[in-house]
């Protein structure tokens, strides 16, 4: 009985994983409706292009949850020079698309493809079979060197472009997988001190960043500027009460709420669905990153074991920053919500990650 269900492999996880899409459409919409009208004079103009990349992201994750995963182990290289290729293409004038003061996408035609999402996701493919190869080096900095060496240089172009909190949540991954990889206490504190003075300095380097920092703080000191969006935020979840204003009835998503489809969807969701909305959403999300640790647990191989953590980290990560970033909890700073926000980048590679965890609970 128990070998059936590992090769029926873990079906409650695609399942979750395409109701969020679906729903994350569904909140696109309300959130986005009366923005899209009067910017482009179509209020499906956001949802229209999400469900693009619902049905993209779906294609993507059943073609990964039939793709043998420990295949992906000799694609560690040519992923980690496709990302860092599409990082660098993101500073070609001409290819490069900047928007709010940031270059964070590649433009093709109509379509934007932002690398940083990609660039995640092959750091935990390359780690993961780099650990699998040779985890009797990981006890010592030397032979961590390679991972870091990755992680620093695809954390540099990010902060580049820039974006602090990609740049934090590559960073986190990469702490986490050292860890899980095996790692002896001595070694991962030595790898663990510069982190802890990198985000300080990364915060000086930039005076905008220092401004956020102070609006987090003290966002009512300026709330007509870098406070602005935090004290938005705050309205909309105090407005959503224990159990909301009800479905398409938010006040905030009408211009008040900047990104209110993308990276502050999770206050209209508070706004409208109320605390006990929210708590279910985020029990969905814990179910998620449950399935994802049980997976990696039954795995039977490193490199499987490795892949599915990194990847569940990938999306618990994402997650636990954004929700923190609505409430208050730390500085903003603009990181989409997995399988919820605008965005077909985001959303596209997470279901395909997704499709992974399905084949390595399957043992392929």
């Amino acid at each position: 009985m128990t070998e059936n269900k590992k090769k029926a492999g873990d079906i409650p996880l695609l399942i979750c994983v395409f109701a969020m899409a679906c729903f994350g459409c569904l909140m696109i919409y309300s959130a986005s409706a009366y923005t899209a009208e009067v910017q482009y004079g179509d209020s499906l103009y956001f949802v229209k292009k999400q469900l693009l990349g619902l049905a993209l992201g779906t294609a993507a994750m059943l073609g990964a949850c039939f793709l043998p995963y420990k295949k992906l182990e000799k694609l560690k290289y040519p992923a980690v020079i496709v990302a860092a290729v599409l990082l660098i293409l993101v500073f070609v004038p001409g290819v490069g698309v900047t928007n709010y003061g940031a270059t964070r996408w590649i433009g093709f035609g109509g379509f934007t493809i932002q690398p940083s999402e990609i660039a995640k996701y092959a750091f935990a493919l390359f780690t993961a079979a780099y650990f699998a190869k040779n985890y009797k080096k990981v006890k010592t900095v030397t032979g961590v060197l390679p991972v870091l060496a990755v992680g620093g240089v695809f954390c540099l172009l990010i902060i580049a472009e820039p974006n602090m909190s990609i740049t934090m949540c590559v960073g986190l991954l990469m702490l986490g997988l050292i860890f899980l990889s095996g790692t002896n206490l001595k070694t991962f504190l030595i790898i663990l001190i510069p982190f802890f003075f990198a985000v300080p300095l990364l915060i000086i380097l930039e005076p905008y960043r220092l401004q956020r920092l102070s609006a987090f703080i003290d966002p009512w000191a300026s709330p007509k500027d870098e406070g602005y969006q935090l004290i938005q935020s705050l309205y909309a979840l105090g407005n959503g009460g224990l159990f909301g204003t009800g479905l398409f009835n938010s006040t905030q998503k009408y211009r008040f709420l900047p990104f209110a489809e993308s990276d502050f969807i999770l206050s209209i969701m508070g706004e409208e669905l109320g605390f006990f909305g929210l708590l279910i959403f985020f029990a969905a999300c814990a179910f998620i990153v449950y399935r994802g640790i049980r997976i990696a647990k039954n795995c039977g191989d490193r490199f499987g074991f490795l892949l599915a953590a990194g990847f569940t980290l990938v999306y618990g990560i994402q997650v636990v920053i954004n929700a923190l970033v609505v409430s208050g909890a730390i500085p903003p700073t603009g990181l989409p919500l997995p399988l919820i926000s605008s965005g077909n980048t985001s959303l596209i590679i997470t279901m395909a990650s997704m499709g992974v965890l399905y084949n390595v609970s399957r043992g392929n």
